[in-house]
């Protein structure tokens, strides 16, 4: 298996014509359950320069960049910064876990900077986020009956009831298993089974036992999101704001 802290994204780095403010690695790997075959996604910011957001053209304030290495495939991308952020305030979960990923291949004093931030954009409404995801990973899994949604969806309830309840952005499924004392014990052996075989077919317990279990999330989920002390609002809107603009000045 390619070891995704092993990725050299000099070349990669080089070739992008604006500043690469991150990149870290999201997807399997950073939920805690990659195959041999799996991709590896790598996701962060870029900063375009002032002038490409005044003019009559439309910016390229998203970027994808894909190869392949050891025959593994590898994707990058990019949002420039201004939209980067505008996603974490909308209670978008998924850069948070990008952000804040662990698996870190590019980093900048910039990223530092919008980490510290971070905690200042999470409100009680990302559990929407949460619910939302593992509703469509679940209704994947119901017509591939593979393994992979089925832990996608399971992972996303978990992150957002560990969310809820300690203000933390946790996308680790084996960390969650141990965090949230409402998972179900089968889920380690799905892991095992997910690392086994990237598009396995789902061999585990009865899908109706599965369905009442993911069902029952949802409801603690809802629980946890009506007693979170998270604030219903971001806090962090002007140091943002203030943030973007000063990194577009200093181009970096």
């Amino acid at each position: 298996m390619l070891d995704a802290l092993s990725i050299d994204l000099t070349p990669a780095v080089a070739e992008q014509p604006d500043p690469l403010l991150f990149a870290t690695v999201s997807g399997a790997h950073l939920y805690g359950f990659p195959s041999r075959d799996s991709d590896i996604d790598l996701r962060g910011a870029h900063l375009l320069p002032a002038q490409a957001l005044l003019g009559l053209r439309e910016p390229e304030e998203t970027r994808t960049r894909m190869w392949d290495r050891d025959d593994v495939e590898m994707d990058l991308v990019t949002h420039d910064l201004r939209k980067f952020v505008r996603l974490m305030l909308n209670r978008n979960g998924y850069v948070l876990e990008q952000l804040l990923s662990p698996l870190v291949v590019h980093t900048t004093a910039a990223h530092d900077e919008l980490i510290a931030l971070a905690p200042g954009v999470l409100t009680s409404h990302h559990a929407h986020h949460y619910r939302g995801f593992a509703g469509t990973q679940w209704r994947l899994f119901e017509k591939s009956v593979e393994l992979k949604p089925l832990l996608y969806a399971f992972r996303a309830l978990l992150t957002g009831i560990h969310l809820m309840r300690s203000a933390e952005v946790q996308a680790h499924l084996p960390t969650l298993l141990a965090e949230v004392p409402e998972a179900p014990p089968y889920l380690a052996a799905l892991i095992e089974a997910k690392v086994a075989a990237e598009h396995g077919g789902y061999e585990g317990p009865p899908v109706g036992g599965v369905r009442e279990d993911f069902e029952a999330l949802h409801t603690v989920l809802d629980a946890a999101q009506a007693a979170s002390a998270l604030p219903e609002q971001a806090t962090a809107f002007d140091a943002l704001d203030a943030f973007v603009v000063r990194r577009r000045v200093l181009r970096g």
